[in-house]
């Protein structure tokens, strides 16, 4: 188990869904690990007078938040969206605390979550080849490992560290012509089976905004891993409709959270061939069966918010 002291900072970014908000937290303070942990807690402001009110109820929920080594609310006064939030808030806890475990307010996360967040960031600190530990992990239909490697990163509950962080370009059109440079386009796509590029085309033309195809696509050119449980501790609660990070509550995405610790040990920094080949599979099978359609709008609404 992760020293007390080693113990990551967790950030929360939240807006305007208090409904959301309060089971995100009610799940995190449940982990084993909560009482240990610090919470900064990252509040946007309003985009227009209509969000003044729901903005305000968030803030007025969070001053009552027990259950953490401390409680840091901090507010922004006008609107800076996801992204840009994102961005500053990891630059800036990674500056000050080397590592950092990453929420949004419509996770629920397992009771083990910050267990094996830590652990793995603890084992994992000063391995050059690991740029990030993830929470989520897709429903795939075959046995998973204990813990595994991809060359990829799940933006639903993720940590990482400065020496990581530090590689992170804020320019998507660096990032795709780096790509197009070495000819790795269809890898960047997992071989033809999702389609990332097109997510990081739409980011550069202002179709979104996504911070998370961008810390994909740097981790993917520094050719740095990502560490999964084998089961996700993650599962996303943002299908109301109340956000543009919503998508249908019968999606690819939907998960059935591990409920059991995760035995973080020292594993073949490599990527999971296997898994990668399952995953690949999985992403097929969607696209076959409409992700190029509905499914794909849905998808977009989700990357507007990342």
């Amino acid at each position: 188990m992760t020293n007390l002291r080693d113990r990551a900072p967790i950030a929360l970014f939240v807006y305007n869904r208090a409904d959301l908000a309060r089971q995100t937290l009610d799940s995190l303070a449940r982990n084993a690990g909560a009482s240990q942990s610090d919470l900064i807690i990252f509040s946007d402001g309003p985009k227009s007078a209509r969000d003044a009110a729901p903005v305000a109820a968030v803030r007025s929920l969070i001053a009552d938040v027990k259950g953490f080594r401390s409680v840091r609310l901090v507010e922004s006064p006008s609107n800076r969206g996801l992204a840009p939030s994102i961005i500053a808030g990891v630059t800036g806890l990674t500056a000050e605390r080397d590592q950092v475990i990453v929420m949004e307010d419509d996770l629920l996360t397992s009771p083990v979550f910050l267990d094996y967040m830590n652990d793995a960031l603890a084992t994992y600190r000063d391995e050059e080849k690991v740029g990030s530990v993830s929470g989520y992990t897709f429903p795939l239909p075959s046995d998973l490992p204990e813990t595994f490697f991809l060359p990829d990163e799940s933006c639903w509950g993720w940590a990482t560290w400065k020496r990581a962080w530090a590689t992170f370009e804020p320019d998507g059109c660096k990032l795709l012509a780096e790509i197009r440079r070495t000819g790795r386009l269809r890898e960047f796509d997992l071989h033809g089976s999702y389609p990332f590029r097109r997510m990081l085309e739409d980011q550069i033309a202002g179709r979104n905004s996504s911070w998370a195809i961008r810390w994909r696509a740097s981790l993917f050119l520094n050719r740095m891993l990502s560490l999964y449980p084998g089961g996700s501790l993650v599962h996303n609660i943002g299908a109301d409709g109340s956000g543009t990070h919503a998508a249908s509550s019968d999606t690819m995405f939907d998960t059935i959270m591990r409920q059991t610790p995760v035995g973080v040990r020292p594993i073949a920094i490599e990527e999971d061939r296997e898994v990668a080949k399952a995953l690949r599979r999985y992403f097929r099978a969607h696209v076959a069966y409409g992700l190029r359609d509905r499914a794909w709008r849905k998808l977009k609404r989700i990357l507007a918010r990342l």
